[in-house]
């Protein structure tokens, strides 16, 4: 099973980007996602951005997976 996490881009570097979820941090392409900058909060899957979010929306999304999987959520939202 794969999973795609919204993710917080907290740095750039050309097309690689450092996101940060719930202490965890990754650098990802995203060269998929136009106009992407820091900020944004974008579905990272498999090391590649593949969608922008609205921050409402990830926000949810996260309150949703910290439900699903308590135990692995540091941040209870």
């Amino acid at each position: 099973m794969c999973l795609a996490v919204p993710m917080k881009v907290v740095e750039m570097e050309g097309p690689v980007a450092r996101v940060e979820e719930a202490g965890v941090s990754r650098e990802v392409r995203v060269d998929l996602v136009e106009g992407v900058k820091v900020g944004d909060y974008v579905i990272v899957h498999a090391g590649l951005a593949i969608e922008r979010l609205e921050p409402e929306e990830a926000e949810e999304t996260l309150r949703l997976f910290a439900r699903l999987f308590p135990e692995s959520a540091e941040d209870k939202r």
